[in-house]
């Protein structure tokens, strides 16, 4: 096992969090802070593609992993837990950018 896959394993058991919910967790962690940290606005579309970057190579990883040792691929699996990552960064890009909910 790599050191992604014990990381993982380490959050979700010692968070108590589900892997889904892992992915939501990084997903928002990554959109507001690649957006304070970088100053980017999340209207600018920026920070989202940083979590898109991040969701896809994760994956990638994942299913390299699963070669590596033999195991079954699961397409289905991968792309949820793509969504669940992308999910809410996608919301929040959007209120940012065609409301005003998000403005200062």
């Amino acid at each position: 096992m790599n050191s992604l896959q014990t990381a993982k394993l380490w959050l979700i058991e010692g968070v108590g969090l589900a892997r889904d919910a892992l992915h939501i967790y990084v997903g928002l962690i990554l959109l507001l802070g690649s957006a304070a940290l970088f100053r980017w606005p999340l209207r600018g579309g920026k920070p989202w593609l940083a979590v898109l970057a991040a969701a896809l190579i994760g994956e990638a990883w994942d299913m390299l992993d699963r070669l590596r040792l033999g195991l079954t691929q699961y397409p289905a699996g991968n792309w949820k837990d793509i969504w669940n990552t992308l999910f809410w960064p996608t919301a929040l890009t959007l209120l940012a950018r065609y409301t005003r909910l998000l403005k200062r």
